[in-house]
């Protein structure tokens, strides 16, 4: 057979992993994003937060309201950032989550690692928002690259981070195998 599943973890692993995003996936861009409110109520959690932190340390801020599913959000003075479905972090978290409990390991772990990485990927987004809130202000034109290339490193490489402390600190399967 192809699949050897009971042998072979690493198939397991992906085969799980692509389900469950698989059903994130579609659960999300099917049902969450078409027939409710959550999607842009998420979207304006982060302005309103990001706002708040950028208004704590003196800038002034503006923000608009959906249109075409898309919320903007600035300092005065510069035309700010858009804020997509795609920029708000779901996905990562998504990644994320799925990532540790695809992986074997402690249940109990998973219980209290999951939700703690995802605050952590929100805080990462949230940061994320305000330093291209920051560059659309005072370097508009490093906005592009960073937003595609930069942030999206950074984002990415939190998330790999978080699952291999995951696999290599909490997940117990290093000591269960020795």
């Amino acid at each position: 057979m192809f699949l050897n599943l009971k042998h072979n973890k690493f198939q397991f692993f992906i085969l799980l992993a692509s389900s469950l995003y698989g059903l994130c996936y579609v659960i999300y861009e099917f049902v969450i994003k078409r027939y409710t409110p959550w999607d842009q109520l998420f979207i304006r959690k982060i302005i309103n937060f990001s706002q708040w932190i950028l208004e704590e340390s003196g800038y002034r801020t503006f923000a608009s309201r959906e249109v075409n599913d898309i919320q903007v959000m600035g300092i005065d003075g510069s035309n700010g950032v858009w804020i997509g479905g795609p920029c708000n972090g779901i996905t990562l978290m998504f990644l994320f989550a799925i990532f540790v409990i695809a992986y074997p390991g402690n249940f109990k772990n998973k219980l209290w690692y999951v939700p703690l990485g995802i605050l952590i990927v929100h805080g990462i987004n949230i940061l994320r928002i305000i330093a291209l809130a920051l560059i659309a202000n005072s370097y508009p034109e490093y906005l592009h690259f960073n937003h595609t290339y930069t942030f999206t490193f950074i984002a990415y490489s939190a998330v790999f981070g978080l699952w291999m402390l995951w696999v290599n600190k909490f997940s117990n399967t290093i000591k269960s195998a020795k």
